[in-house]
């Protein structure tokens, strides 16, 4: 997200990234992060203010957001946030959200997966949505996906965009989002 935002400044994103807990673990190697929401609240919403920070967040105001934030939920409970999500969406000139679950509430104007074929685990929620992807970043990788349970013609009838893992740019990626919103 955060090269998207660099290659199209001119847009005026409002960045968004949604994390869904579950089990009070959420990080990639199983262990508790730290960003679980009170048991009180049904999730929990920051805007971030500060550029310099190691957080996805700040890497999208770095790669010039104008704004950004971070949205923790429950697993399942993200309609609770959804008319603070609204009101943010409705109040920006354009918005990027990093996440598949929210296709259960909104219809973007462009929706891009991002896929890993070195990764096997393929989350449900962008196993649910690939239908509705406009098109797919895959990350270049040796070797044939090992996606268990998604069919090939869900994503090799797409729009496909490779780019380097750790790099994640592409200058065409960015020119097809840049015209696909001026066709909106």
């Amino acid at each position: 997200m955060a090269e998207l935002i660099a290659a199209l400044p001119e847009l005026r994103w409002t960045a968004m990234k949604i994390t869904q807990l579950g089990h009070g673990i959420c990080s990639a190697e199983g262990e508790a992060c730290g960003c679980e929401v009170e048991l009180d609240h049904p999730y929990a919403l920051t805007e971030e203010t500060e550029a310099s920070g190691r957080t996805d967040s700040a890497r999208y105001l770095a790669a010039g957001a104008e704004r950004s934030f971070w949205l923790r939920t429950r697993a399942g409970e993200l309609g609770h946030a959804m008319p603070a999500v609204r009101e943010i969406l409705d109040g920006s000139v354009n918005a990027i959200v990093e996440s598949n679950s929210i296709l259960q509430f909104l219809r973007p104007e462009i929706y891009v997966v991002v896929t890993d074929p070195a990764v096997a685990d393929f989350k449900d929620s962008a196993r649910l949505y690939l239908d509705r992807a406009h098109a797919v970043v895959q990350i270049e990788r040796e070797g044939a996906p090992s996606w268990q349970g998604v069919a090939a013609r869900l994503w090799q009838s797409k729009p496909r965009f490779a780019v380097r893992a750790g790099e994640y740019r592409s200058a065409e990626l960015a020119a097809f989002v840049r015209e696909r919103l001026e066709q909106q």
